[in-house]
């Protein structure tokens, strides 16, 4: 870098001094914005200034994981810092886009169209649709989206291939359940016994690969997310292969 990247320029940010939520003339989100717009200025940040938004896929991906584990695990001071690490990258994006010919759309732009788009998916706060219940909150939520989304040829289109393979089977699913089509069995197509001398066929694979889909279903009908219900007995497989390894109980020593 070539110069600071504090908001300021100068290591001082024009916060100090002021008591959380204290007025200071100007929104800490303009003051964010303008931080950015300093980084990726002529003279800013040489590393930012690089940046695309297909480089930065890495680091949002990574803030968004972040914010979940503070969200799920995490205390309140976790759950406010990882979300100011996904809002810088929100921000970052909408910087490098309206310095980007094609794209030529801010931060501002950005937040109209959200907000456009929540007005529209709830009539019954910002219309004159009346609902009784979630129930009804959901039906004019998913008759806003439809019209929205008309040009889609696919119940199934717009669920992102980037989603964790798990997440992508839950959501597929659901679009499934919502659309009323009839569930798909797909049967094991070879033993999943484990194999001493070989690796695992592609068609093992398969099977075993079908044999979770069939679980990720049964999720689904249970109300059940799979893929935090899967993040969660993670975590605590974690703490206690962490309690093993505190009390030297690893069962090898070190080797593969």
């Amino acid at each position: 870098m070539t110069r600071s990247s504090s908001v300021a320029g100068d290591g001082v940010s024009d916060r100090d001094g002021v008591a959380p939520g204290e007025s200071t003339g100007r929104s800490d989100l303009d003051r964010l914005r303008t931080g950015v717009d300093e980084l990726l200025a002529d003279g800013g940040c040489e590393w930012n200034r690089a940046q695309t938004h297909r480089t930065l896929v890495t680091y949002l991906v990574e803030e968004t994981f972040e914010l979940v584990e503070a969200i799920e695990a995490g205390t309140a001071t976790d759950l406010r810092e990882e979300l100011g690490d996904v809002l810088y990258q929100v921000v970052l994006h909408a910087a490098i886009a309206s310095r980007t010919p094609s794209e030529g759309f801010t931060l501002d732009d950005v937040a109209a169209d959200v907000d456009a788009k929540t007005r529209r998916r709830h009539p019954h706060v910002f219309g004159d649709e009346d609902a009784r219940g979630v129930d009804d909150i959901v039906r004019l939520w998913s008759k806003a989206k439809a019209v929205e989304k008309a040009s889609r040829l696919s119940v199934y289109d717009g669920v992102p291939l980037g989603l964790p393979a798990l997440a992508r089977a839950q959501k597929l699913e659901s679009r499934r359940v919502s659309s009323g089509t009839p569930t798909v069995d797909l049967e094991p197509t070879a033993d999943l016994e484990p194999t001493a001398d070989a690796e695992p066929t592609a068609d093992a694979e398969l099977a075993w690969g079908r044999a979770l889909l069939a679980d990720v279903a049964k999720a689904a009908e249970a109300g059940i997310d799979a893929e935090r219900a899967l993040r969660a007995a993670v975590r605590e497989r974690e703490s206690m292969l962490r309690r093993q390894e505190a009390h030297g109980d690893s069962g090898n020593d070190g080797r593969e």
